[in-house]
């Protein structure tokens, strides 16, 4: 095993060297490196190659990176935890203990970020160590808290988003929430777009108001959490785009009312790619032989993935309709919009002993789906 770390970073000193043209002592620094994020980080070989490429650890001067790690093992970061936030920022190696580390936990554990919610937190908003406390984690977290009420709300938001701490959220943020609320959306729907999708929460201004208007136009209430998925599709979309996501439905058959109707049921309709709608549509309407109708009725259907989803459930219910073992004029929203568990219960398992093959044909198809994708 050591032989193999050995050659491993020969190889890729020997090629930066090539492509860097690195002098003799970067490369002992850059071998030196690689040795530090395996042994004392715990990364995997191939990781820590990567790493180096960000960081450089000099072995005369290394005071540190091992104060950086004994400060994280005080609170009770793991070796796993350590090595997938190494891995994901190592400047955090070269971060000063007392002068940006502290201070940033400490404000975190007195306001009740402690074990899994820090640890989470940290390694997935490593943005934490670039912001200052004063003028950025401090105000944003002030905010939010305002907002989501719980420090888990708060870090799934930070976790979906490295703007709220990028963005001034005074200034770009408050101004957009203040809007919403005098339009009469709730207090508990802001805080839904904010844990759905916190990065619209900083958009511009304008783009805000012309976002709540075309969804207000299409006659959503602004109490419906369909009001907010709508508003996150719009709001990420240009006006180019929308026109052509609705000519792209208008060119399956569907009419604009009918377009329209369907987004207000299922917003994530016109957020989808034009692939994946015409992948959908062509297997439904072809292959399973669906009028156009019924998934207008329920475009939820358009989002489901058709290789992990719906086609194992169609190759199940085609073999049991052929040996008459169900009839064939079920409700096909009830076989599609069924939980995984409850199908495998109601569909898979109640047959296996009368048709040999059915769990293999229903799980064979899925995994297929898997390995292409």
């Amino acid at each position: 095993m050591a032989m193999k770390l050995f050659l491993i970073r020969k190889r890729f000193l020997a090629t930066q060297s090539t492509s860097s043209s690195l002098s003799p002592s970067s490369s002992s620094s850059s071998s030196f490196t690689v040795d530090f994020l395996v042994n004392s980080c715990g990364l995997p070989l191939k990781s820590a190659l990567l790493a180096s490429r960000k960081l450089k650890l000099d072995k005369k001067n290394l005071r540190n990176p091992p104060f950086v790690l004994q400060f994280l093992k005080s609170h009770n970061f793991d070796e796993t935890h350590i090595s997938k936030l190494i891995e994901k920022r190592p400047e955090v190696l070269h971060s000063r203990v007392e002068g940006n580390l502290t201070p940033k936990f400490d404000f975190l554990v007195a306001n009740g970020f402690v074990g899994k919610l820090l640890h989470d937190l940290i390694i997935h908003h490593t943005e934490i160590f670039k912001r200052a406390l004063d003028s950025r984690i401090k105000p944003a977290f002030s905010l939010l808290k305002s907002i989501l009420h719980s420090n888990e709300n708060v870090v799934v938001a930070l976790k979906r988003s490295s703007r709220l701490l990028s963005a001034d959220l005074n200034v770009n943020a408050q101004p957009n929430i203040d809007f919403l609320r005098k339009e009469g959306v709730p207090a508990d729907m802001v805080a839904k777009l904010i844990i759905l999708n916190p990065g619209t929460i900083p958009s511009k201004r304008d783009r805000m108001v012309y976002a709540m208007n075309a969804i207000k136009n299409l006659g959503l209430e602004p109490n419906n959490t369909m009001f907010v998925r709508a508003l996150i599709v719009r709001l990420q979309m240009t006006e180019t785009t929308w026109n052509k996501k609705i000519e792209v439905m208008k060119s399956l058959q569907w009419s604009e009312e009918e377009i329209l109707r369907a987004f207000k049921r299922y917003p994530q309709i016109l957020a989808m790619s034009e692939e994946k709608i015409r992948s959908a549509m062509d297997f439904y309407i072809n292959t399973m032989e669906l009028q156009r109708q019924i998934i207008i009725a329920c475009p939820i259907f358009l989002g489901y993935s058709i290789d992990k989803r719906i086609r194992p459930r169609y190759n199940v219910i085609k073999v049991l309709e052929s040996k008459e073992l169900i009839k064939g004029d079920m409700k096909i929203s009830t076989l599609l919009n069924t939980s995984e568990k409850t199908f495998l219960i109601n569909y898979v398992s109640r047959y296996v002993e009368e048709v040999p093959g059915l769990l293999e044909l229903y799980k064979g198809t899925a995994k297929r789906a898997e390995k292409e994708a």
